[in-house]
């Protein structure tokens, strides 16, 4: 009886494990995750140039005072630290929509980041 009963253990530890190897997060498009770092880059060190370069469209007009406003508020809590968790893609009016949650060291606070790219260039980023 023991030895059943630890053989069913086993077998469920086996199983647990090979299960949470399958739910690992998968890793960004190399070309999302370089946009994206490229923008929380361009936050945390107020580049308003480098955070717009790769715009197009309304990302592109953002003017340097909604930038600032922006930086003013997210600046702090990404040098605090944080960590960036890519969770997939989705599809939306046309362009291909990566998704990060965005875990700040600071409060524990969390947020979704979204970027849309069409065509190789930014037409969104949010940090909500």
């Amino acid at each position: 009886m023991k030895s059943r009963i630890i053989s069913s253990l086993v077998i469920s530890v086996i199983l647990l494990g090979a299960c949470a190897g399958n739910l690992r997060a998968a890793d960004a498009p190399k070309e999302d995750q370089a946009l994206f770092d490229k923008l929380i880059k361009a936050i945390i060190d107020g580049d308003y140039d480098s955070f717009v370069a790769d715009g197009v469209g309304p990302f592109q007009q953002m003017t340097q005072d909604q930038f600032n406003a922006a930086v003013m508020q997210l600046s702090p809590r990404l040098n605090a630290g944080y960590e960036a968790v890519y969770l997939g893609t989705i599809k939306k009016k046309g362009a291909h929509v990566a998704l990060w949650r965005v875990s700040f060291k600071d409060i524990e606070d969390e947020a979704l980041a979204t970027l849309a790219v069409k065509d190789g260039k930014i037409s969104a980023f949010t940090i909500r």
